[in-house]
């Protein structure tokens, strides 16, 4: 198997990792089978080592009590990424806030801990940076528990170059989240985009919906496909016109599957794992059947006219969120 370093910390791991978020919450709840979702995860392990993404937020600390339950007598399978900094202050209604405070930081990795069922957090992110908090402290608290054994390396999730390079000088950054797709391509520009930052500091960078939350699968037709409550009901890329105007991305993709008689799905994964050595996907899936068409694209070799045509297809319609 083929692996990728995951930034400088000496892991190695699967190309394609696995976001847990969906299972918790997030995306079509109604279909939530915490069950399934420990199965999915312990299949994710025999492909091992695998990166697993959670946070203590997704679900208000369900999330990684399900990967906990996956991870038992299985923890050297897996590198656990989890995050702290963003506070649920709403489970029902999804509503958020964030707490960079030291105190916070070494209330939540101790929860994150016992949740997870860990002796030490591989790989602990700050979520987002708290602008009342300065980023140092942050970092400054982080850092503490990387001395305390409680994690092993610090990364950073939707910042700035400018802010990555202050967190740096503080303790090493070994890797940074942030989303990359076919239709989220900024991380990738030259001069701002945090991939290249990742690439040059030795980070990994670490995209997660690389999937375009499942629109580049060619699953979803229409806006009508998502039921009350999913995020992606209200967002404003799966809205009206331009969910139809996004589609000429989706159709862009199936093209080159076409070519290789792959899923739309294992070549999206494929484009973003041509962007570099050091970028490690986490796609996140409920079903069996999809992670093992995720953990496939890391075989799936696009050639120069796939990627060219790919570049090429249209920026997405709507804002992020």
């Amino acid at each position: 198997m083929t692996t990728r370093n995951l930034g400088p910390t000496g892991l190695a791991v699967h190309p394609v990792g696995l976001g847990c978020m969906g299972m918790s919450w997030g995306y079509a709840e109604s279909q939530r089978d915490d069950t399934v979702s420990v199965m999915v995860i312990r299949r994710a392990l025999d492909a091992g080592p695998v990166l697993l993404d959670t946070a203590d937020a997704y679900g208000a600390g369900h999330n990684e009590t399900l990967v906990g339950r996956a991870l038992a007598g299985r923890r050297g399978d897996a590198v656990v990424a989890t995050k702290t900094g963003i506070v649920v202050d709403d489970l029902a209604t999804r509503s958020l806030s964030r707490d960079g405070s030291p105190e916070h930081i070494r209330r939540s990795a101790d929860a994150s801990l016992e949740r997870l069922g860990v002796d030490a957090i591989d790989l602990y992110y700050l979520h987002r940076v708290d602008p009342a908090v300065p980023l140092e402290e942050s970092w400054g608290a982080l850092s503490e528990l990387v001395r305390a054994g409680k994690v092993r390396h610090l990364g950073l999730s939707e910042v700035t170059r400018e802010q990555a390079d202050a967190a740096h000088r503080v303790h090493p950054v070994a890797a940074v989240q942030s989303e990359l797709s076919l239709w989220t391509r900024e991380p990738l520009d030259p001069g701002t985009g945090i991939s290249g930052w990742c690439g040059a500091h030795g980070a990994a960078f670490v995209p997660f919906a690389p999937l375009g939350r499942g629109f580049l699968t060619g699953r979803y037709t229409r806006p009508e496909d998502f039921e009350a409550g999913d995020f992606r009901a209200t967002n404003p890329r799966f809205t009206g016109e331009a969910f139809t105007a996004n589609l000429r991305i989706a159709h862009a993709v199936e093209e080159v599957a076409a070519r290789h008689g792959a899923t739309a799905a294992q070549v999206a994964l494929a484009w973003t794992l041509a962007q570099g050595d050091h970028v490690i996907p986490v796609p996140g899936t409920k079903q069996s059947r999809y992670l093992a068409d995720n953990l496939a694209a890391a075989d799936l070799r696009l050639t120069a006219r796939d990627l060219r045509d790919l570049d090429a297809a249209p920026a997405a319609t709507g804002s992020r969120y």
